[in-house]
């Protein structure tokens, strides 16, 4: 039996919001049954404000999931939408005065759900959708792990299993698992040498790595959504593009810019970059 809180004990005996909002603004949905958590959560936003109105869940999983769905939605209810993508799993779990860490991947879940009901909202494509499966079981993404590992700062592999459900399958995935610790362990320690260093690099290997994160990362996102990219120019710290498709002259495409296409440079290529369009 989990020792749980006072606090999940009723969130979970008292759910709040539990439901579908009257106006669906944004949709969040994460987990799935067969993996034994899943998580639907919808949003209202006031758009003259961009402040969330009213939030509510639907999920299907144990004590901590429903606990942490519930504390989720009271947490955003009038937040600014900026304000509400601050939110980490770990303040859902100190707001429920912590978590079994066997059971912390239900506050994962959470907020990934927000970001994607945000992102739903916002028409930009999911981060959580992409980078490369590790583990097949439950769908776990290699950015979603280093992302869980870097904010939680996880040392073993034991620790992704509790945050991520990854691993906790059939298991093959687990050296997979030893060898992106090893690598993201490596990184932050400063000492790794596998991901290219913006101070190191020449000004052409930049552009292309620039180049190479656009086509193979971006680029497919905004295609799955019929829009696309074009890399125009790179001065220094500043990237020029030309958003295509649909995304071209869309009332989102500023937010496509800001909350999708820098962030991954910025995550992938470094954190200096800006990202600006042709006009």
């Amino acid at each position: 039996m989990w020792e749980y809180t006072d606090n999940v004990m009723e969130h979970f005996e008292n759910p709040r919001n539990v439901g579908v909002v009257e106006r669906i603004d944004g949709e969040g949905q994460v987990g799935s049954l067969s993996c034994g958590d899943a998580l639907r959560l919808t949003i209202q936003v006031d758009k003259e404000r961009d402040i969330i109105e009213d939030a509510k869940f639907q999920t299907f999983g144990c004590a901590s999931a429903i606990a942490s769905s519930s504390a989720l939605t009271e947490m955003i209810k009038g937040k600014t939408l900026d304000q509400a993508l601050t939110l980490t799993n770990q303040d859902i779990a100190d707001y429920l005065g912590g978590l079994p860490k066997e059971k912390m991947h239900c506050s994962v879940m959470g907020q990934e759900a927000l970001e994607a009901a945000i992102s739903n909202y916002r028409g930009v494509p999911v981060r959580a959708t992409q980078g490369e499966i590790i583990c097949h079981c439950f769908g776990v993404t290699d950015q979603e792990i280093e992302r869980v590992v870097k904010t939680n700062r996880l040392t073993t592999v034991e620790e992704i299993t509790q945050f991520t459900k990854a691993g906790g399958g059939c298991g093959k995935c687990l050296p997979k698992l030893e060898e992106l610790l090893a690598k993201i362990l490596h990184r932050a320690s400063g000492n790794g040498s596998d991901t290219p260093k913006p101070a190191r690099m020449t000004a052409l290997k930049r552009i292309k790595l620039i180049e190479e994160v656009i086509n193979t990362q971006i680029a497919p996102a905004l295609m799955r959504d019929g829009g696309d990219i074009e890399l125009v120019d790179v001065d220094g710290n500043e990237v020029v593009v030309a958003l295509k498709g649909s995304c071209s002259g869309c009332p989102s495409s500023k937010r496509t810019l800001a909350d999708f296409v820098t962030e991954t440079l910025r995550t992938l290529v470094d954190p200096a970059i800006v990202v600006r369009e042709q006009r």
